[in-house]
């Protein structure tokens, strides 16, 4: 991979170079095209290690796209891509199973899930740069819900408002996700609990001013009665917070601006 430096602003493709940007970023990258070919790749004894290395990569894959989707969509706040980090945050935690053979090494989330609580989704303004109040919560497992008690806000010093948009609104979700593991009978990766693998409720609030006193509050959000009989210790509840600003739209009421927030993971169980 090269980075094409200078007066050259393209992508596409041009003979065996691909041409082409990354969100996050300014500058156009280049990479050759060619290799070994698919059927080779496939069958031949020299990639088999290889092979083994490429099915464990699409398990961490598959996991960390329903892992984004536990965040109740407020992964569209984010401010770079969530889906390599996701991804290497899957891979670490694959690496951790030391039993298995390579190739089939399990995702075991459940065992680790400590290490995604404060997970921002925002780098250059993180979630407690932008909302500077004291926020607890807690998950109550075994009812499926969760609870998010909101201090006074006081607008004018508690809230770093970096567009000066005349709306906010505060969004809670809590998701699940499940441990992933290989199936020799598919020869893939599958979730052990599928019925509560990448879901999410979110709880969005009202739109509120952006010159305000609030008092405090408490969001709840339930993640619904008809998951307790599946639910297992190989499932993880993630909750996550999201403040997001607006303005007045075509209609009159207040609208998102995208990309206008910011979110992060506050706990996971």
């Amino acid at each position: 991979m090269a980075i094409v430096k200078g007066p050259i602003v393209m992508t596409g493709s041009i003979s065996n170079i691909s041409f082409y940007t990354r969100r996050g970023s300014d500058k156009v990258i280049a990479r050759s095209k060619g290799g070994a070919s698919k059927e080779k790749i496939k069958t031949s004894p020299k990639f088999e290690g290889f092979r083994k290395q490429q099915t464990e990569w699409k398990g961490c894959t598959a996991f960390a796209s329903s892992l984004r989707y536990t965040f109740g969509g407020l992964y569209r706040l984010a401010d770079y891509n969530l889906t390599p980090v996701l991804n290497g945050f899957a891979k670490n935690v694959q690496k951790t199973d030391t039993e298995s053979e390579n190739g089939k090494r399990s995702i075991a989330f459940s065992k680790y899930r400590y290490t995604l609580d404060n997970f921002n989704f925002d780098r250059n303004y993180p979630f407690n740069t932008v909302l500077k109040v004291s926020i607890t919560s807690e998950i109550e497992r075994e009812n499926l819900t969760a609870k998010v008690n909101i201090p006074r806000i006081n607008t004018v010093t508690d809230i770093q408002n970096v567009q000066r948009l005349p709306y906010f609104r505060l969004i809670v979700s809590l998701g699940a996700i499940s441990d992933s593991a290989y199936d020799e009978a598919v020869g893939n990766y599958k979730p052990t609990v599928p019925t509560m693998h990448g879901i999410s409720v979110p709880v969005t609030g009202e739109w509120i001013p952006s010159e305000n006193l609030l008092p405090p509050q408490i969001m709840e959000v339930n993640l619904g009665e008809e998951f307790k009989p599946v639910l297992t210790d190989e499932v993880s509840l993630i909750l996550s917070i999201a403040i997001e600003f607006g303005k007045v739209g075509f209609t009159g009421q207040p609208q998102e601006v995208k990309y206008a927030g910011c979110g992060k993971v506050l706990k996971v169980s």
